[in-house]
Parts: structure tokens; sequence; C-alpha cells
């Protein structure tokens, strides 16, 4: 199945939180598996002692086939946390996902993730991992449920190094799915899983739409004897030999570009020309050899209004060349201003006419935005990342509003550039990019000199949303289909008149029935403010 299929079975289903979404951790949401990560960080720490390394390898070694093998496993590995504080174990994961799995986390399940999400359903991280090595994964991907295998901890939050009772592993993990739904009121008929590993056939059993993702073997016959659908998911591993040659090729396209645009330049004796030419020619040659493309929807927004600020979401790398190969001429980035006394930096920036704004507090916000608003002015498109950073995954971070008060203060419109799959090809700290297909929407421009100051933090947050809602339903991509409304329901109140009783008894009737409605009135509201909460969740 095309993960373009399941996202449509997703959105055709029925909406809201008794409908829920269990995601396995480990090869299902990130590739690979993260206790590896964690060893080799306590290794690198010192904290494995040389029992607890040969007692693991011999575990290895014999591989891991019943219930009772994953709990000796696992107990050798807690173990090792005998004595720490939990707070200390949260800071190793924190830690542990933005260096290494940050990078690992399919793209794919992160759009079934927001799909989910975006449906209302409650979403859940099962796995029988330790709630430190996904609370950081679950809070990025805004997972509110996590289960997992629970750790045992004194009073004062140090670990004792056993397991608070039994791992979710195999049908421990089905166990806890089936508890979760009865507390919950999840109907689990209605309900998805996803998985990748043989162990979970019993959890991906327990919904009605199942979904074997990247899956094993073993998994992989099941799952097409069962008739559930299988998801390949692109590799988040090592790059090929392939992939680093094209990498070191596109760096060449880059040193190319530059050449030959400054030629361009002394040519017709003009900077602005040798700028332009060597934004086009670096990042055109750059990316041709790199085998990435660019599909771009709405292209014809990023001429329709010029200058303007353009704001994108920054998640790689890649991200800058893209930029440059779709704006081509005209525009320049801003810069902090402490960047002017780099040796490196401050002359290439100065070359390239990048705005250098003072973001020290103390100034006026209107003096430190000069620069900028100097550069519109001249004719000058500004970039701007309103994020600030790259981020982790797809996920936004959230938007600043210096690109908006730029372009007030400028008068330009603001023209919103969505970059979807970047951090794909390129995540946010590689070194390589991989071939494939980098997807840009540009949305129509945004008129934001009639936006009051005092509203133009909640008219960044509706920015923000644009950008999220584009991501999550990309241009020509299936959406949620829209909810029809319930057609209004009598209450017994309005039939309480017509019913012949006793005159003595009828105040009572009507007394009766009014509680009645208002009890279920008071149910309804109860189950608004639930499912708006969820919205807002979700939203958010």
């Amino acid at each position: 199945m095309l993960l373009s299929e399941r996202l449509e079975q997703v959105y055709a289903g029925p909406q809201g939180p008794d409908v829920a979404a269990f995601f396995d951790f480990d090869g299902t949401l990130i590739h690979g598996f993260s206790a590896v990560d964690f060893y080799l960080d306590r290794i690198r720490s010192g904290k494995v002692g040389p029992l607890e390394a040969i007692r693991t390898t011999v575990m290895a070694v014999r591989g891991v086939e019943t219930e009772e093998d994953f709990e000796k496993l696992v107990a050798i590995g807690l173990s090792g946390l005998d004595g720490h504080h939990m707070d200390d174990v949260s800071a190793v994961g924190e830690r542990v996902f933005a260096k290494k799995l940050a990078a690992r986390v399919y793209p794919e399940a992160w759009q079934l993730v927001q799909a989910h999400h975006r449906m209302g359903h409650t979403v859940v991280l099962a796995s029988s991992a330790t709630r430190f090595q996904l609370e950081a994964a679950a809070r990025t991907l805004g997972i509110d449920h996590v289960l997992s295998t629970a750790l045992e901890a004194g009073e004062d939050g140090v670990l004792t190094g056993r397991a608070d009772g039994p791992t979710l592993w195999r049908a421990g993990k089905a166990r806890a799915v089936r508890d979760f739904a009865e507390l919950h009121g999840v109907d689990l008929a209605a309900s998805y899983a996803y998985s990748n590993g043989n162990e979970d056939i019993d959890f991906l059993s327990q919904v009605g739409f199942p979904a074997a993702t990247t899956p094993e073997d073993r998994l992989r016959e099941h799952a097409t004897s069962e008739g559930w659908p299988v998801l390949d998911f692109r590799s988040r591993g090592l790059p090929s030999v392939a992939t680093i040659a094209r990498s070191a090729a596109a760096m060449g396209g880059i040193l190319t570009g530059i050449g030959t645009g400054a030629a361009f330049g002394l040519l017709n004796g003009s900077r602005r020309t040798a700028i332009s030419s060597i934004m086009a020619l670096s990042s055109e040659y750059s990316l041709a050899l790199a085998g990435v493309k660019v599909d771009i929807v709405g292209e014809q927004h990023v001429w329709e209004q010029r200058p303007a600020v353009f704001v994108f979401n920054h998640q790689s790398q890649l991200d800058v060349f893209v930029i440059c190969y779709l704006l081509r001429r005209d525009f320049t980035g801003v810069a902090k201003q402490e960047l002017t006394k780099d040796p490196i930096f401050g002359p290439v920036f100065r070359f390239a006419g990048v705005a250098f704004v003072d973001r020290q507090g103390g100034r006026n916000p209107r003096d430190a935005l000069a620069p900028a608003v100097a550069k519109l002015r001249d004719g000058i498109s500004v970039v701007i990342a309103p994020e600030g950073t790259r981020s982790l995954t797809p996920t936004l971070g959230t938007f600043k509003t210096g690109a908006f008060h730029l372009a007030r203060e400028a008068g330009v419109p603001v023209v919103p550039v969505v970059i979807r799959n970047a951090g794909e090809l390129m995540w946010r700290d590689a070194l390589t990019v991989k071939p494939g297909t980098v997807q840009v929407a540009v949305l129509p421009p945004i008129d934001v000199s009639a936006w009051p100051a005092d509203q133009i933090r909640n008219k960044t947050r509706e920015v923000q949303a644009l950008f999220e809602d584009t991501l999550a339903h990309w241009p020509g991509e299936p959406r949620p289909a829209p909810k029809e409304p319930a057609p209004p329901k009598q209450t017994p109140a309005r039939k309480a008149p017509a019913k012949k009783a006793p005159a003595k008894k009828a105040p009572a009737k009507k007394t009766a029935a009014k509680k009645t409605a208002a009890k279920k009135t008071a149910s309804k509201k109860t189950a608004s403010k639930k499912s708006a909460s969820t919205r807002r969740r979700t939203a958010e």
C-alpha cells in the first residue's frame, strides 16, 4: 500500500478520541533501535561495567526468542540504572534524541501521526522501551499518551535498576493496549496500529486497522496472508557510497557556480549581478549534481509582489539551496550584527548584501530593523526563517514575530514558502545529501500592513497554523472529509405537555423532564469540551 492510500483510509474513517492510533517506536517511528544509542552513550560515559558488557554480549549472541529471554535482557540493561536519579536519566534521553534519534524519525511515520492528530484520534506511543527513551520523541511529535516498560524507583526518585511490573513486549504490549482502550473508552475495532517487528503480531491484531511498516520477514508474511497493509518507508540509515560521491560533486557545483557568477558580475561591472548569478547558478548546479529535484506548487506567487519578506520553515541545510533555486535573484538574508566581526562570515555576508540586524536588548525595535527595511525599500527581498533555528523533525518550532514586524514596517507583503522533504534528504546536521525530490508550496502573499501592532503575535500564530495545515495536507493530497452536522434531536421535555397526567403530578414530570434534558445538555457540553480540547491539542 502507498502512504497516500493509507492517509486516504485514515481521512475517510471516523473522527474523534474514541478512535486510537497506536505506534510502536523502534523501527516504526524511527529507523533502527534506540536501545543501541542509549547503550553507546553509557559506554562513552564510562557507565557500563565489564560484567554488564559481557552479559549483554552473551544475550545478544544468543538472540531473543521468548518473553523470558526479553525479560532477562531488559533486567541486564536496567541494572545499570541502579542508583541513578530519574531526572538524570531523563536528561540523557533528551540528549540522545536530539543528537541521534531525531535524525532517524521516518517522515512517512510523522505524516501518519499528524493525520491521526488531524482526525482528533487518541494517538498513543506503545513500546517495550522505558519512558526515558520515549518522552522526547513523544513530545516532539505531539503524542500525549505513552505506554512503556515502567521502572521501579524510591520516593526520592532514585531508580532501583529493576522494572516495575511486566515489560511491554509481545503479549505484554497487546495487554497494555487492551487495558488502555478500556480505561479511555477507545473502540479498538475502529482503531489503528503500526509496527515493524515480528513480535508485534499480537499487538497489531488488537485493532481493526493494523499496518505493518517496513516489516521484518515473519511480520511481512503474516500481514500479506491477513490482508493487512504493508508500508515500506525510505531508509534513514548510513549514506551509500553513491550518495557520498554525489554530495562531493554537489560541493564542486557550488564552487563552479560561485566562479561563474563572479565572472558574470565582473563582465557587467555589477556586484548585484554577481550576487544574483552566484545564488542562482550555485543552487542549480549543486542540486542537479546531488540528484535533488524541486517540485514547486504556486510558483507564480514568487513573482507577484516583489520586494517581499519570504518566510520559510527550516529543517535542513538543503533549505538554503532550495530557497536560492526558487527566488533566483534580488534577495538577501538577515544576520545578527555580531557576525560583522567574524573573520570568515563577516566579509562573505557583506559582499552578499546581507542585512545585519542588532538583536540585542535595549535598542528601539524600529532602529534595529532599519538595515533590513532599507534593503526592502531598495527593491531587495528579504528571506527569514521565523523558527529562528533548524528544527529536529518536520514538526514546526514556534514562529517569532520579527519577519512580520519587518514587513509591516517596510510596507511589503509576507510570502510563505513551505518546504517539505528537505530534512528527509539532508538532516540538519548531515554532511551528505540523498537524491530525491524536495516539495515546495509557495502560498499567496499576505498583506500585513493593516495588522494592529498588538495583534502581530496572534497573527503570527495564524501564519504558523497555515504552514502546519499545508504540511499536513499537501496541495493535491487527501484531506479529512468535512464532518456532516448531526440532525437536531427533540428532547423529552417537548413531549411532556402532550402526556395526559394528573394535574398535581404534571409539574413534577416537567421538572423531571427538565432535569433529564439538563443532564443530556450537560453531557453534550462535556463531550463538546473534550472534543474541543482534543482539537486544540492537535492544532498546537
